[in-house]
């Protein structure tokens, strides 16, 4: 995990991507790859054609590269390597086409403020398409911590293959959980995954709720509450009321979480 792709945009959500990219560098020894995309507003593209599609694309280049400008002069101070990629055109394409050689991508899980770009979609395609993992911070965020890190297991493929390509970030944190939410369907036994983790030097413990009343997520959000976790790993999809598509659980994660997610499909 040492390869970093952060998206940069002008938005609301810039301050919290960067800092979090910017702290993971760090901490993996890793390499900073910052995509600064000039994207047309989709309703831009729904009214306006020729000249005035074209004006708006040169504006929002502008704002990009003034936006440029600012980062580079940052990033010169900062104690970490990085690299600049200009691209243009939508948002999750241009992710996904530069996200071939990444480790992991750092997006907003959504913006709480002006809503452009769509966020939220955003991290939902590139979850299900990249294939490797995605943290999507919330957009107050001003550090990424690696301390405390609570494994939301369900025992399907997509938590675990996001599990094994973390292991670097795992094994910084001083604690790890992995949280099991058995509601009434199959039951999932997490200690193949404690096992798993133990022959790379992490020593999480295990922590099973049975709860047939409340959504999984919600449960997840009061046990890493309690917990004290600095992020939350999971899969996209999971077993049960867990088995939804982003119209689900992943959907809710990204929408109310106020921590970092780990997240993959």
């Amino acid at each position: 995990m040492k390869n970093i792709l952060l998206l940069v945009h002008d938005d609301d959500g810039q301050e919290a991507r960067l800092q979090a990219a910017l702290d993971l560098t760090r901490s993996l020894e890793g390499h900073l790859t910052c995509l600064d995309v000039a994207a047309l507003p989709m309703v831009a593209a729904d009214y306006y054609a020729g000249m005035g599609e074209a004006v708006l694309l040169a504006d929002e280049r502008e704002r990009e590269s003034k936006n440029k400008v600012a980062l580079e002069t940052r990033l010169m101070n900062e104690d970490v390597t990085w690299n600049w990629v200009d691209s243009s055109g939508p948002v999750s394409d241009c992710i996904l086409k530069a996200a071939t050689l990444a480790d992991v991508i750092v997006l907003n899980r959504k913006l709480d403020g002006f809503p452009y770009p769509d966020m939220h979609e955003i991290a939902s395609r590139v979850v299900t398409q990249a294939r490797k993992p995605v943290i999507a911070v919330p957009d107050s965020l001003r550090h990424f911590d690696t301390g405390r890190a609570l494994i939301a297991w369900d025992g399907q493929s997509s938590v675990a293959a996001t599990m094994r390509a973390a292991v670097p970030l795992l094994a910084l944190a001083n604690e790890v959980e992995i949280l099991t939410v058995n509601d009434g369907a199959a039951r999932v036994d997490p200690t193949d995954a404690a096992e798993y983790l133990s022959r790379h030097g992490i020593h999480a413990v295990v922590k099973v709720i049975d709860d047939v009343v409340h959504v999984a997520d919600t449960v997840i959000i009061q046990e890493a509450k309690r917990f004290q976790a600095d992020y939350i790993l999971m899969g996209a999809y999971g077993r049960g009321r867990m088995m939804e598509t982003f119209g689900g659980i992943s959907r809710r994660m990204l929408a109310s979480s106020d921590l970092p997610l780990v997240i993959g499909h």
